[in-house]
């Protein structure tokens, strides 16, 4: 699970982030000013930081100036009302990842997290994947669910991996169909709603939440409901 930084001096505005993050399955932190999250940073190392430019005391500017000083490779999406060209290029050239304008549409900005979160890869591919209490290892091809252990067939362990590769992302049905399976079945197949039905079976066995969430009309999406 990633852990976001939201850096704000409006209560309002940060609380509302909170809630929308927490819900899309991240941790988040909060910060009202510019010393709380440098110390933030330092302390827990945020693989995003949604900051804020117009601040008492040290602003937002300062705050990514001195991370990018220090080496810090957090990535920072720059969330503020300036919106002239000039304060996009001076946000990006002081070393903004991303930049966007108040007032934003919250689904714009998931979308910008998730494109700056695919900009890091998991540089190990047979590292362990986990999502919440669900995890898989492509080396040992084992796969639990807290303690309990369960089996998939090769079919279904490529779906899964597929998806946790991708947590919190909405996939489409086409996506998914050509990544797991290399082709397109058609608009009229079912297979994949099949598979999914055997994952779930499988990673709800034991009464677990469900995870694999559907996307009606879209796909589908790992993510805790």
């Amino acid at each position: 699970m990633e852990t976001i930084l939201v850096v704000d001096d409006d209560p309002k505005l940060l609380n509302m982030l909170r809630r929308t993050l927490e819900h899309e399955g991240f941790r988040t932190l909060t910060a009202a000013d510019g010393n709380a999250a440098l110390a933030q940073v330092q302390a827990h190392r945020p693989a995003v930081m949604i900051l804020d430019w117009l601040m008492p005391g040290l602003d937002g500017i300062q705050v990514l100036k001195r991370l990018r000083q220090a080496n810090d490779k957090t990535l920072i999406l720059m969330l503020t009302a300036r919106d002239a060209v000039e304060d996009r290029v001076e946000g990006l050239e002081s070393g903004a990842d991303d930049y966007l304008v108040k007032p934003f549409a919250p689904v714009e900005l998931m979308a910008r997290i998730h494109a700056l979160l695919r900009r890091t890869p998991n540089a190990n591919p047979d590292a362990p994947l986990v999502y919440a209490d669900l995890s898989l290892d492509p080396v040992t091809r084992e796969t639990r669910r807290g303690a309990r252990a369960f089996e998939l067939t090769s079919t279904e362990f490529d779906l899964l991996q597929y998806l946790l590769r991708h947590p919190r992302q909405v996939l489409r049905r086409e996506q998914i169909l050509q990544a797991v399976w290399s082709y397109d079945f058609g608009g009229d197949d079912n297979v994949l709603e099949v598979y999914v039905g055997y994952l779930r079976k499988k990673t709800e066995a034991g009464g677990e939440p469900r995870l694999i969430q559907t996307v009606r009309a879209v796909g589908y999406v790992l993510r805790e409901d």
